[in-house]
């Protein structure tokens, strides 16, 4: 056997060598070099030569890391087209401002952060006056989502800007009063401002990604051509930590999509402390973007270091910036140049030598104030570069000193993001830090004031005027005034108004049928949006492959080993099927860009993801907060629903709870449809209310989620009797009686209502029965298609009767005459029809399935949960016989009976 250690890194290498002299020669001028000149110099030629390769097309592995330094050198800086000092001037004012608002409000114990956009506030303003599209421009202009941290800095902007007013300012954070202004950027709290919720920190980053491929979706379908909008996301370092952050960046490098650029500004500390104490985050974020795929720009120095790299003949302050930890570089921004001198130029002799050539105050200045992201020029050309950049996203990391211009009290401090004011002193050192025209006497009793140069001065006219010439104000959300969308033919709501005979179809599948016929309306069809994380065949929607095509920006490259079946899987450039493979969070972006096209392109879309229920809520309920704070519109879809309908796959799987997150959103408009014509009512009126002609007072700003089963069942025909469909969308309606249903009770049999959603509604038709033959108790069932809706509707009448306004709840008017005791049951917890119990004026109980699912047969399961058939029978006698209408020993009889 070969000895291993006696194996050369050649031996091991698959690729055939065609000429192993000339390799060893390569190999042997490596070894000399390192030899002679040393290990720093060798390794600085391999990586200009692997540059070089990368630049020449030459197919390498990438070099994921560059040494510590700007990407753009001074001397290939393009000048910045405008007026430097101009902007400059602009920028003080909004530090000014955005601090004084934050401070000004720390009195009423609000809060606020001043820190975060005093680094950034040169990464915005370069944006605002050079490269943000506004929307009254052509197209849809530029989409930018903001850090949320920075949003003192856009308000304190759009007060120079005469946007906003001093009262605004002053009700920063204090809402309740009219003319206040959320902590973040909420596009639910002020619509015309706000356009995207970032502060739910990495839901900004993966939104931004599906948002710009989002867009090409919309221009390759030919719905809008949006190949002039940029997506532009503005992250914190600290924020990268979350998984959502950068669970899409080979989404976004392998479809091209070099309409977006993050800018990440890397102050090096996150809410608490250093991002990376012991290590360096930009260099860590670098590997990961271009291992990723992305164009990489670095903008770390400001020119107040080129003289220092100047004298770096040797590469040793390059190399001593790569291996100085950020922590340490935090360290110096508070220590004087004595310690700099011997903690950081002090470790290496040629370092030693230079040190002596610079004066104190250029190693502070080099070290505390001069960073890549606090200088205009430096700003301007990363973004010109990455705007140039083709075939891929980019990241700019952009180095900058949290608490910039603060003063010595803020600037990377540990606690500045907790710290929420300045005293006067403070406030006036930043002053004649800034250079202000703000007097002393401007403060009274002790309150700094508001600055603004005035409506016609200057700043404010070279600031509207840029933004004028970048087509509008911005940030900026638009509701374009766009005609309600016409109502599809009516045929495809009705087909299932006569029951599916004697085929059995799972409500999953209804709705899929539904949607194919709704797909194939002349008018809305193409507004379609289907969306499914790799489970389409699950849910039967394989049919609408051949048909709709699944989006991809290369089209069909191959042929699919299925192409010679009817529904084979066709991938197409226009496809309108939004296949994104297993990534609910990334389904989730993509359905938020989709059900907000209607007012960041004008062009209303309608969205429906369809997802295993217990994967929808529980992984993404973070996002669907997001998506009703942005105002989103459309269809979510909780399939293959419940705790006990999805057969053998246990605990992970079953859902018993989707419900109760649900019913904790407020845009979120919950149902638990029973049968086939209660989805098409349901969806009928959503896209009635969120696309067509609202009633007075509905709000259209709101999304549905359906939950759907997988359970086949004969469909029954929809009841014929007056308000079916009023019952249906406010959450309840009697769906027969004891004699509807044929069961002829005795005159004065004892009877009970029972109240089922979704699935469980067969359960109760069973036990209606049962309790008819067996007992001789007459029971009339309620489809309840919306526990919350119920709940909601009662809260309101609650609210107005504090108002002095008399108000019946639906659910007691429904209730209203009603026989006996009520029972009711769901395939959920029993907190979910719970919601409506104190409402109900009847006595009222509940079954449910709480506690963990397991795999087993649906029959088993539903008994071991206690609300199968026989257990609604067993729970209604003891329900009954507590009020005295039966006897107490039918209760055990039952129980024995059915072996419960």
């Amino acid at each position: 056997m070969t000895d291993p250690k006696a194996i050369q890194p050649s031996e091991l290498d698959q690729l055939p060598d065609r000429d192993p002299e000339e390799t060893a020669e390569w190999q042997a001028s490596l070894d000399a070099v390192a030899k002679a000149a040393g290990p720093h110099r060798a390794a600085y030629l391999m990586r200009r030569t692997l540059e070089r390769a990368e630049g020449a097309g030459i197919a390498l592995p990438q070099l994921l890391e560059t040494d510590y330094v700007n990407t753009i050198p001074t001397a290939a800086e393009p000048a910045v087209d405008g007026d430097e000092a101009m902007e400059s001037r602009i920028t003080a004012w909004n530090r000014w401002n955005a601090a004084a608002m934050v401070s000004r409000g720390s009195k009423y114990g609000v809060g606020g952060h001043i820190a975060t956009f005093a680094s950034a506030a040169w990464l915005y303003e370069t944006g605002f006056n050079h490269f943000f599209r506004g929307k009254e421009g052509d197209g849809s202009g530029d989409q930018l989502y903001i850090q949320g941290h920075a949003s003192p800095g856009i308000y304190a902007r759009a007060f120079l800007d005469g946007r906003l007013t001093e009262a605004h300012l002053d009700n920063f954070r204090r809402e309740a009063g009219g003319d206040g202004l959320p902590s973040y950027p909420h596009p639910r709290r002020l619509p015309w401002l706000w356009e995207f919720p970032t502060v739910s920190m990495g839901l900004g980053p993966i939104s931004a990604i599906y948002q710009a491929r989002f867009n090409r979706y919309l221009t390759s379908r030919g719905i809008k051509d949006l190949s002039n909008s940029h997506v532009w996301a503005f992250l914190g370092d600290g924020e990268m930590d979350e998984p959502e952050s950068t669970t899409a960046l080979t989404l976004a490098s392998r479809e091209g999509l070099d309409n977006l650029t993050f800018v990440v500004n890397c102050n090096l500390q996150r809410l608490d402390g250093p991002v990376r104490a012991n290590f360096k985050i930009v260099q860590e974020l670098e590997a990961q973007f271009r291992g990723a795929g992305w164009n990489v720009i670095k903008s770390l120095w400001g020119s107040a270091w080129d003289e220092l790299f100047q004298l770096d003949t040797t590469g040793a302050l390059v190399r001593r910036l790569r291996e100085v930890p950020d922590a340490q570089v935090q360290t110096y921004q508070t220590r004087d140049a004595a310690y700099i001198r011997e903690d950081f130029f002090g470790k290496d002799p040629a370092l030693a030598e230079m040190a002596k050539l610079l004066s104190d105050d250029k190693i502070i200045e080099c070290f505390q104030l001069s960073r890549g992201g606090h200088e205009a020029r430096k700003v301007y050309a990363a973004y010109r570069a990455a705007l140039s950049h083709t075939g891929a996203p980019t990241v700019i990391l952009a180095q900058t000193v949290k608490g910039h211009t603060l003063g010595d009290g803020f600037a990377s401090k540990n606690a500045n993001h907790q710290m929420k004011k300045l005293s006067t002193d403070e406030f006036e050192a930043m002053r004649d830090r800034l250079e202000l025209p703000i007097k002393d006497s401007d403060f009274v009793d002790g309150q700094v004031p508001y600055g603004h140069p005035g409506a016609d001065s200057p700043e404010v006219r070279y600031l509207q005027e840029r933004r004028a010439a970048l087509g509008g104000p911005a940030p900026a959300r638009r509701v374009h005034p766009v005609a309600p969308l016409p109502a599809p033919a009516e045929k495809a709501f009705t087909a299932f108004d006569k029951g599916s005979g004697s085929q059995n179809v799972a409500t999953t599948m209804a709705f899929v049928r539904l949607v194919k016929d709704l797909v194939r309306d002349k008018e809305t069809g193409k507004r379609w949006v289907p969306i499914v994380p790799d489970e389409a065949r699950t849910f039967g929607m394989e049919s609408l492959f051949p048909s709709l095509g699944i989006y991809s920006p290369k089209g069909q490259t191959y042929e699919p080993v299925d192409r010679d079946q009817l529904m084979y899987y066709k991938e197409a450039k226009n496809g309108q099927i939004l296949n994104e493979g297993i990534t609910e969070a990334g389904s989730m972006a993509d359905f938020i860009a989709a059900s907000t096209s209607y007012s960041t392109h004008g062009e209303p879309m309608i969205p429906f993801y369809i997802f295993y229920s217990m994967f929808g809520w529980q992984r993404t309920a973070d996002q669907m907060w997001q998506l009703g704070d942005q105002l989103g519109r459309g269809f979510l879809v909780g399939a293959t629903a419940g705790r006990t309908t999805l057969t053998g796959e246990g605990l992970q799987h079953a859902d018993g709870h989707s419900p109760v997150i649900a019913a904790t959103n407020p845009a979120a408009l919950s149902y638990d449809p029973a049968f086939a014509y209660e989805i098409a009512t349901i969806v009928k009126d959503g896209l009635r209310r969120m696309y067509g002609e609202a009633a007075p007072g509905e709000d259209q700003d709101v999304f549905y989620y359906l939950t759907v089963y997988n359970e086949p069942v004969q469909q029954p025909a929809k009841p014929s009797a007056a308000g079916i469909d009023e019952g249906i969308l406010k959450g309840l309606y009697r769906f027969n009686t004891a004699e509807s249903a044929g069961l002829t009770p005795a005159a004065n049999a004892a009877r009970i209502q029972l109240l089922g959603s979704g699935t469980a509604i067969h359960w109760a038709l069973k036990a209606q029965r049962l309790l008819a033959e067996e007992w001789g108790v007459a029971a009339d069932v309620w489809s309840a298609t919306s526990w919350t809706e119920l709940r909601r509707d009662a809260l309101e009448a609650d609210a107005a009767l504090l108002r002095g306004e008399e108000r019946v709840p639906y659910v007691r008017q429904a209730l209203q005459g009603a026989e006996g005791p009520v029972l009711a049951v769901s395939d959920y917890m029993r907190q979910v029809p719970d919601q409506i119990a104190q409402w109900v004026e009847q006595d009222y109980s509940s079954l449910g399935a709480d506690g963990f699912g397991l795999s087993e047969t649906r029959e088993a399961a539903r008994r071991h949960f206690g609300v199968d058939a026989e257990s609604i029978v067993v729970a209604a006698l003891a329900q009954l016989a507590r009020r005295g209408e039966v006897q107490a020993t039918a209760v055990k009889e039952a129980r024995e009976k059915y072996g419960l």
